[in-house]
């Protein structure tokens, strides 16, 4: 329980009653102190059988991972544990640390964001020095050009949030993780998808954590749970009688905790808008849909190219079409029309409204319509620099009912709970950014129950798309093994 003054009683059977100040602002939730005294179990501030320097916090999107954080390391530092943080994270969530940082820290600290060029980042890092905690800032792409720089600076405790971004163990930024790692006494590992969507993705994530769970070699841990399989041999198979001992190790060193188990958030509800190409636009994409299928004969069958090659069919679905010049036609207003009536629902029920899409024409026509409706809304997508006041407008402004994202960028670090229902006017392929996405309106402080639309174009590539994100199925893996079994891999019907 806590109590008041941030003294956090911990109860156990046959154990002394242990008192923790956590300097925080707040007042945590069950499952946040659970994660606080698990993390001190295993760093050795708590008596336990099992003792780490590195944590994983396996919190869903939503259960408050970043103030669950800040809490711990505020008892590290109260214990004199730490002098200086390294905190990485995708680049369009690093203010995100700074805003939280200074609404709930309650202790004596210097964060600096690194930013601009690598000589400016360099120059800032120099400057974190002093008495007070020192927090460093970074995005995930830049930690691998400053390692040098940041293994000078020396950090007691690593927070890699969002680490999906190095489960591929042979990127360059994985590797600087690993090094930053190795050298850290502390290391806090933040996700609420540490399987994005295979087993092998946790390699490189407890290399970074701790490296005797699954040690340092990549081939040792893929040739002890995997079998090598597939085309040419090179897709690993998880051994199902491997799995006891793999979850073992697992969670040996992680706190996991769903939305679901710990918040008493409302319930989900999705629903499937199907909607019809006009008769011109359908032949279009049959044509499309049958020249794709046919160059995939003159090629190299791979992820990547079918993929490519869907790609311009979901652009179509959504109403454009793009050449090889890269200029766009508009072929379909269907998905427009039927996120028109959305709107119109939406507004005479006086509810605030978040849009999900992929591609910027559909973005573009998305705010001409709201325009034209003379409707007042907010947007973030890639190139927008000031997303908290878009986010803040949305949330507070009682004239914006609208907020237009586009998956990739407005997926992380925001909460729109002013809103309850989000309609994915269209999909991109990553699990991570669809899970994230929802996240955005089903979190702490919604109080209504939550409501997905997806605009789905009939016997399109679209109904395809959304089952794999749904049923966590690798969407690249089937489109090549429908192909190598003589499948379109580009049809889908309606159920």
């Amino acid at each position: 329980m806590l109590l008041s003054g941030g003294k956090y009683i911990i109860k156990k059977e046959d154990e002394m009653k242990k008192i923790l100040k956590i300097p925080i602002k707040a007042n945590l939730y069950q499952h946040q102190q659970n994660a606080c005294r698990f993390a001190c179990e295993r760093f050795g501030i708590l008596p336990s059988e099992v003792h780490s320097n590195g944590v994983a916090l396996l919190m869903e999107m939503g259960c408050g991972k970043t103030i669950t954080s800040i809490a711990i390391t505020g008892i590290l530092h109260e214990h004199r544990y730490i002098k200086k943080i390294l905190i990485t994270a995708p680049l369009s969530i690093l203010v995100v640390w700074e805003q939280e940082f200074a609404r709930f820290a309650d202790f004596p600290y210097q964060l600096t964001i690194l930013k601009g060029s690598s000589s400016q980042k360099k120059e800032q890092l120099k400057k974190l020095h002093g008495n007070v905690l020192q927090i460093a800032v970074v995005n995930y792409e830049s930690a691998w050009r400053l390692e040098k720089e940041l293994l000078a600076f020396d950090a007691d405790l690593i927070i890699a949030d969002e680490a999906h971004k190095i489960k591929e163990n042979r990127t360059s930024q994985s590797k600087a993780m690993h090094h930053l790692g190795d050298k850290a006494k502390y290391k806090l590992l933040l996700t609420g998808t540490l399987i994005t969507n295979k087993e092998i993705d946790v390699f490189s994530q407890y290399r970074f954590l701790n490296s005797d769970i699954f040690g340092t070699s990549f081939y040792v841990f893929r040739n002890r749970y995997f079998d090598m399989c597939g085309y040419g041999n090179h897709i690993p198979v998880f051994r199902k009688q491997m799995m006891d001992e793999f979850l073992k190790k697992l969670h040996s060193i992680a706190y996991r905790v769903t939305k679901s188990e710990c918040l008493d958030l409302p319930q989900i509800t999705e629903k499937i808008r199907t909607v019809e190409l006009e008769p011109k636009a359908m032949k279009l994409y049959k044509q499309l849909e049958k020249e794709s299928f046919a160059e995939l004969a003159d090629s190299e069958v791979s992820a990547v190219n079918v993929l490519t090659k869907m790609l311009r069919l979901s652009q179509m679905t959504g109403g454009h079409l793009t050449d090889d010049e890269g200029d766009t036609t508009a072929v379909s207003t269907t998905k427009l029309d039927a996120l028109s009536d959305i709107l119109d629902t939406m507004l005479a029920e006086d509810k605030k409204l978040v849009i999900m899409a992929r591609f910027v024409p559909e973005l573009n026509d998305i705010q001409k319509l709201l325009e034209k409706k003379n409707i007042g809304y907010a947007s973030v997508r890639g190139g927008i620099s000031d997303r908290t006041e878009e986010i803040r407008r949305f949330q507070e402004d009682t004239d914006c009912h609208v907020f237009v994202g586009q998956i990739a960028a407005a997926g992380l670090g925001i909460t729109l709970t002013a809103a309850s229902t989000m309609v994915f006017y269209s999909l991109d392929y990553s699990m991570s950014n669809f899970e994230q996405a929802k996240a955005r309106i089903h979190r702490v402080s919604q109080t209504e129950n939550c409501l997905y639309i997806y605009l789905i174009a009939k016997n399109t590539v679209d109904i395809k798309i959304l089952r794999s994100l749904r049923d966590k199925v690798d969407l690249a893996r089937t489109l090549v093994d429908d192909y190598r079994n003589g499948i379109n891999p580009f049809q889908e019907k309606e159920d």
